[in-house]
């Protein structure tokens, strides 16, 4: 079995000065967060998961579109948001020159955009086998609300929260 995946293009990514620089400024934002926070754990966390359920089902997505989605998808709560357009818009606007920088090509920059623009969106949980849909779900999967201190005050309803371990 060969697991020599080229990720050539996702280490470009966290290598990316304005990524490293999106990750410092998630990081002071979120100091002294109780809930779950947006760091380069969690957006692993997405990715493998997101791996893991593409080769469960065989949906055959990418590997480096995956991992370049979930690397990027929260990163516009890095930055303030005077116009209330959204993290997910932001993370958008903020991944785009990231992933042209990449060399990524238009239509995986398209591909990823939309999973970053729809990663929060309810309504993808039921659209087709595609990375946005594949992003959606694992983002949601990513939280460990079963051991979680706060999970009593979070704004999760019951039902959203992952009160299991489950994929």
């Amino acid at each position: 079995m060969n697991f020599d995946y080229n990720m050539t293009r996702v280490n470009r990514i966290i290598g990316h000065t304005d990524y490293k620089e999106y990750l410092v400024r998630l990081r002071e934002r979120e100091r002294g967060r109780k809930f779950c926070c947006h760091n380069l754990t969690h957006f692993l966390d997405v990715a493998r998961i997101a791996h893991i359920i593409n080769l469960e089902i065989k949906l055959n997505i990418n590997i480096e579109l995956i991992y370049s989605a979930a690397l990027l998808h929260d990163i516009g709560k890095a930055v303030e948001d005077p116009e209330n357009i959204g993290h997910s818009k932001l993370s958008a606007n903020l991944a785009e020159p990231i992933l042209y920088d990449c060399g990524f090509l238009d239509r995986e920059v398209e591909c990823i955009l939309d999973a970053i623009l729809n990663h929060n969106n309810e309504t993808i949980k039921d659209s087709g086998d595609n990375l946005a849909r594949l992003l959606y779900r694992a983002d949601k999967l990513s939280r460990p609300c079963y051991i979680c201190d706060v999970r009593n005050i979070c704004y999760w309803s019951l039902d959203d929260k992952n009160l299991q371990i489950k994929i």
